[in-house]
């Protein structure tokens, strides 16, 4: 993922109202962000402890989409649908966010189970369990991150597709 400012991820917002977005709060540690190692840029607001936020690269733009967190906790462990992570090293928690255009203003969501601290992308680069020891870890390391990237970019793209034409 390319490097971004404050301004590049304020632009580039979408489904989220003005208000919503004068209240981001960018995590303190935002200027020493690898974004090179990223699939996408995700945090948690520290000030809406129930807001996350994700950035993407999508379609040679950058799109980025406001998350709620869900009140009621999954009961049991759960496997994030993006990194599928079965080291199990975040919680995966429900996610919604508005879909675009007259679908969201009525208030449809869209859902998604994913790491609470959006850790995806540090996930799918760790090093396979050892029982691949006889097999390529690159390889199954490279399918991870693009998986990472396919799952992702589709979420987005779900959210987008229900904009006015």
């Amino acid at each position: 993922m390319k490097p971004l400012t404050h301004q590049q991820i304020i632009d580039s917002f979408r489904g989220a109202t003005r208000s919503e977005i004068k209240r981001v709060t960018f995590p303190a540690d935002f200027d020493d962000t690898d974004f090179e190692a990223l699939n996408f840029y995700g945090w948690r607001d520290r000030k809406i402890p129930r807001r996350g936020y994700i950035c993407v690269p999508h379609q040679g733009d950058v799109i980025t989409l406001l998350l709620t967190q869900a009140e009621a906790v999954p009961k049991r462990r759960a496997m994030c649908t993006w990194c599928r992570d079965v080291t199990l090293t975040s919680a995966a928690v429900m996610f919604s966010t508005r879909r675009m255009g007259s679908a969201g203003r009525r208030g449809d969501t869209i859902g998604v189970l994913a790491c609470e601290d959006f850790s995806c992308s540090r996930n799918v680069r760790r090093l396979p369990p050892a029982f691949h020891r006889h097999t390529d870890l690159d390889a199954i390391r490279a399918e991870a991150v693009t998986g990472l990237r396919v799952r992702v970019e589709a979420f987005v793209a779900n959210v987008l597709s229900s904009a006015d034409a």
